[in-house]
């Protein structure tokens, strides 16, 4: 009861934020759950070969991480 009343008075949205937080992190797993069992998606992402996109994807993310470290 007591991080209720803190709440209510707005002293601290702490938890609030991290229920929120969590919240939109289950969406989130529901929608691509949803998303992905759809067969015509499946159907799309059968031909895809993760290997050859993360091997593409590697000089980008050596990339931002140089110029995030600046």
């Amino acid at each position: 009861m007591q991080t209720l009343h803190a709440v209510d008075n707005g002293d601290s949205t702490e938890s609030l934020d991290t229920l929120m937080m969590f919240g939109g992190l289950a969406l989130v797993t529901l929608g691509a759950g949803m998303i992905l069992t759809s067969p015509i998606v499946r159907k799309y992402l059968g031909g895809l070969d993760v290997g050859k996109l993360l091997q593409a994807a590697g000089p980008d993310f050596d990339r931002y991480m140089k110029l995030k470290s600046m």
